[in-house]
């Protein structure tokens, strides 16, 4: 039996979504929720006075649809929050990347069936899980097209998939943003995820004095970790737990 790691006393939780929360699925459109996930969430939240938030490269409108309780959501690696259930969304200013970028990485696509391209606010993802030969190659394009504005834009490595990002916003700026602010502020940061992409909400995490925690390594599986999340709620509603 894996021994699960124990939550510090008075954590703000920080967590992702696709491959942690839940399953991976062939498209973003396909994960299925479990259907007492939402009001765990929503309880654990509660019991921890609002400290937890997901944080999610999917839009806002996204996490809204699979998980529509009133938690804190940051969506698109932080370029888009909302830290408070009932408040306002907010938004940095940030640049799209250039049109022509997302026309050459839409005809990629359309040269690989089973690829596709899955636009967001300010960026957009080529995925190839459907298509896994077309992945070096779609790198090294995107690779090439970043590099045009290497101060403006990033390229993240994900699950089968490469995504262009602005550069001046990640999941780390997102916990950093949200642990400034109450009922964050003051807390413990625990971070967990499953993917490259969350390393940066990890470090934040751990350079604040918290955790920063690798799924595969800590839990193992969703499934798992959804187990893990529904013990600490239990824990937290007898008051014997952060």
């Amino acid at each position: 039996m894996q021994d699960f790691p124990t939550a510090p006393a008075q954590a703000a939780l920080f967590l992702d979504f696709d491959g942690t929360l839940v399953e991976i699925a062939e498209r973003p459109d396909a994960v299925v929720v479990p259907p007492d996930l939402p009001s765990l969430l929503e309880r654990l939240s509660a019991h921890l006075g609002g400290a937890l938030a997901i944080v999610s490269g999917r839009p806002l409108l996204e996490l809204d649809h699979f998980l529509p309780v009133a938690i804190a959501k940051a969506g698109n690696h932080g370029a888009v929050l909302r830290p408070l259930p009932d408040g306002p969304v907010e938004q940095p200013a940030l640049a799209s990347p250039p049109a022509a970028w997302r026309a050459k990485a839409g005809a990629f696509a359309e040269a690989f069936p089973g690829a596709f391209i899955e636009d967001k606010a300010h960026g957009f993802v080529l995925h190839f899980r459907q298509a896994p030969e077309a992945g070096p190659e779609a790198g090294m394009l995107l690779t090439s097209l970043v590099s045009e504005a290497p101060d403006d834009f990033a390229l993240m490595p994900a699950h089968m998939a490469w995504e262009v990002t602005p550069r001046s916003v990640s999941k780390g700026t997102a916990v950093a943003y949200l642990m400034s602010r109450s009922p964050f502020a003051g807390r413990v940061p625990v971070f967990i995820g499953d993917d490259v992409t969350d390393e940066a909400g990890m470090a934040v995490a751990r350079e604040a004095g918290g955790l920063g925690l690798r799924l595969q390594d800590s839990f193992g599986t969703p499934g798992r970790f959804r187990d893990w999340l529904a013990v600490l709620e239990g824990q937290l509603a007898r008051g014997v737990a952060a």
